[in-house]
């Protein structure tokens, strides 16, 4: 009901805007892209979209800005410095758009290339690349600073006005640390004692005009600290940083329950992040933001400004996770659950010892540091296997190798991604069913909050995985008692104080540990939506000192009717792309279906994730031997529900030695017209196909391809399609009815 020129500015004190704001800092913000999980994908750039998240920084100059952004992106990089500047990067590398395309552009100019042969190949404007040319230029001042005095210590050099002019450029203290010798840490420590520190820029949100009560802050290396932090006792969250697959919104929802807990508990909330697509880093959400890379330099930097009570690294996911112990070496106290205990859970030398104390099981298993010991620990742990690197989110470069030859390639990968890193080996349990528990603890008692089932069997991340709280079927009601024994023992032992999530396999009978993360998960706020309790605000109140008793969490929570997770896939924007999930996560989103019954909430859950499953047709269905004689129930009840039969010839013999009738359609490689003719033509509905083993991993791409760009559903476990068979026949048996969420869980 504004017009133009009453839009609120500042929305407490609806003040009039207007002017145009003017600006004394510069605002970058780059784009965070996640090819590593297509292998295939074209990496160009165009006009689809591709980018999952993104960064921003902000600073007094281009270059100080540009500089913070990249190390914001978390992809590696320390920074300016990358590439080889002894070689001329290929003329296509600088030609075509793609993410590192500016890696190139830097390399060519530390090679002599001028800004306008770059302008000429790349299309960039002259302007940015007179700017990266003074950062090369810094950059060329600092390594020959180094050559004439190379035996100049840290301390010493921090004085010198290069470095102040290397600061002002954007150079992080890794880049320094590079150039120079030490570490970031170091360097930080080197600089603490020069007084080479940042001061705070504000920015403020009424531009000038008016008084504004909420000003965020920027570092830069100017002369006038504009921060005046308060005397009040205070606590900083540190945010989750960009968005990418296996990071992304539902840590930010944690850490913005954080910190709305932390001032309601009386204690000024600091948070620290970087990306603008948040909630954490809108300017009223906690008491003070700092809008800064989450590395150890810059989080450093506003601890010393603030001195804080502590710091919350358990909301942000990974990101702050690998924060902490480096900032508890800095004296930094961190709360919640220590970083010793969190080491425990994620070295897996320490998680077995932690199972053997706790007298649970795991996969068997082991651990390498290079090659060589990865095929010895491979050949011991026997295939199939599951590699991992440890410290990662998402399941990024963690897959499943079959033979040696699979080992050896995934190996290679996993090292070369990330160096340095123990790389776990676990046997891979097929034909497993997983459970996801979250849980809260206060350092003594451990409350289970949700277990949730995952529809489809292990092997498919936890992300990419429909979930179903409660558990619908499968689990015994004494196998659900020993998950609940399993996870309180586990969270007393590592002493867990806030938030956990323990990730079970049941087969055979069998109960298995397969992760334990001292943390925040991404299924946090479903199962808060799903039972009406705000577990991170809670988990916030017990690492600041309160027990599950005073937060009021003494039991796990009932949960009425059924909540489905169902997650959400970008693969439309990665042409040629297999569908295929597996144990690395690739969905970049997910939805909520909620109902009664299980079916319709599944029904719910999965229009809201854009697959719409038919009510008649024609279903193809082709299994591996394991599930032919699990797929005649479900062949059964698709007959009763009006469907016809389709099915390759194995699939096909075993649903006619069952009874029933179904017509045998080609495999792809079995000539025309085959299955994939028939999906283009119109004449499949629905497809069942279940891959088991190397070949089926790595075969029937096509299938799954055109059922994707036929939206066509396609099931890949029969646990999925029982679950999509329940929801067809509730949406025969009468309309759907909604609920407001707040009504539901009053």
């Amino acid at each position: 009901g504004y017009r133009l020129d009453e839009i609120p500015n500042d929305i407490t004190k609806k003040t009039p805007c207007s002017f145009e704001p003017t600006l004394d800092y510069v605002v970058v913000k780059i784009p965070r892209f996640n090819f590593e999980k297509f292998p295939g994908a074209s990496t160009t750039l165009g006009v689809q979209m591709k980018s999952v998240g993104e960064v921003m920084a902000l600073g007094r100059t281009f270059a100080e800005s540009f500089g913070k952004a990249l190390r914001s992106l978390e992809t590696g990089r320390k920074g300016w410095l990358e590439g080889n500047p002894q070689e001329m990067p290929a003329p296509e590398r600088l030609r075509v758009p793609r993410p590192e395309r500016i890696y190139a552009v830097l390399q060519a100019l530390r090679c002599g290339a001028t800004t306008e042969s770059i302008a000429e190949v790349t299309g960039i404007d002259r302007w940015f690349l007179d700017r990266f040319e003074e950062v090369v230029a810094v950059e060329r001042s600092l390594r020959h600073a180094f050559d004439a005095e190379p035996h100049r210590s840290l301390a010493e050099r921090a004085l010198t006005p290069l470095f102040r002019t290397a600061k002002r450029a954007g150079f992080s203290d890794e880049d320094l640390a590079s150039i120079f010798g030490g570490t970031a840490e170091e360097l930080f420590t080197a600089r603490q004692e020069s007084g080479l520190v940042p001061v705070y820029s504000r920015v403020d949100t009424c531009a000038a005009e008016f008084e504004s009560s909420t000003p965020y802050l920027y570092s830069c290396y100017e002369s006038e600290d504009e921060a005046e932090p308060t005397a009040k006792r205070k606590v900083v969250v540190l945010g989750s940083g960009p968005n990418r697959i296996g990071q992304g919104l539902e840590f930010d929802y944690c850490c913005v329950h954080a910190a709305e807990a932390i001032s309601a508990a009386g204690y000024e909330s600091v948070m620290i992040n970087c990306n603008p697509e948040t909630v954490s880093t809108d300017y009223d959400t906690s008491d003070r933001l700092y809008f800064e890379p989450l590395t150890f330099e810059d989080v450093m930097a506003v601890v010393r400004k603030e001195k804080p009570l502590g710091v919350l690294v358990q909301f942000g996911g990974q990101t702050p996770l690998k924060l902490a112990h480096p900032l508890e070496r800095a004296g930094v106290a961190i709360l919640g659950t220590s970083p010793d205990a969190i080491d425990r859970a994620e070295d897996r030398e320490r998680f077995g010892q932690l199972l053997r104390d706790v007298g649970l099981q795991a996969p068997p298993w082991a651990t390498a540091r290079n090659f060589d010991e990865g095929m010895r620990a491979g050949r011991t742990v026997g295939f199939p296997l599951l590699v991992r690197p440890s410290y990662v989110l998402g399941g990024r470069a963690m897959r499943i190798a079959y033979d040696e030859a699979a080992l050896e390639s995934v190996l290679h990968d996993a090292l070369a991604a990330f160096p340095g890193r123990p790389i776990l080996i676990d046997r891979f349990l097929e034909d497993a069913y997983e459970l996801d528990v979250d849980a809260l603890g206060d350092g003594t008692d451990i409350v289970v909050a949700g277990i949730m089932q995952h529809i489809e069997e292990a092997g498919i991340h936890s992300g990419d995985s429909y979930a179903v709280l409660p558990p619908y079927r499968r689990v015994p009601r004494a196998a659900l008692g020993e998950i609940r024994e399993a996870t309180r023992r586990l969270g007393q032992t590592l002493g867990v104080v806030g938030l956990m999530n323990v990730q079970y396999a049941i087969r055979g009978g069998e109960l298995y540990v397969l992760e334990v993360n001292p943390r925040a998960s991404r299924t946090v706020p479903f199962v808060s939506k799903a039972t009406g309790i705000p577990f991170a605000r809670l988990a916030a109140r017990l690492a600041l000192g309160e027990t599950l008793a005073e937060v009021g969490l003494t039991d796990e929570p009932p949960v009425n009717g059924f909540s489905i997770k169902a997650p959400v896939f970008p693969f439309r924007r990665f042409e040629g792309v297999d569908t295929i999930l597996g144990p690395e996560m690739r969905s970049t989103g997910e939805v909520m279906g909620r109902d009664a019954s299980f079916g319709l909430a599944f029904l719910k859950a999965s229009l809201g994730a854009g697959v719409r499953l038919p009510e008649r047709g024609s279903a193809f269905l082709s299994v591996h031997d394991g599930d032919k004689e699990g797929i005649l129930p479900i062949g059964r009840e698709l007959v009763a529900l009006g469907f016809q039969l389709l099915a390759t010839s194995g699939t096909a013999a075993a649903l006619r030695g069952g009874g029933l009738q179904a017509e045998t359609v080609l495999k792809v490689n079995e000539g025309r017209p085959n299955v994939v003719d028939r999906m283009i033509n119109g004449g499949v509905h629905l497809i069942i196909n279940t891959p088991l083993g190397k070949e089926s991993f790595y075969d029937e791409v096509a299938i799954r391809r055109t059922a994707l760009d036929r939206d066509i559903p396609c099931l890949t476990t029969l646990s999925a399609a029982s679950a999509a068979l329940e929801a067809i026949r509730a949406r025969a048996g009468g309309p759907i009815r909604v609920t407001p969420l707040q009504e539901a869980l009053a």
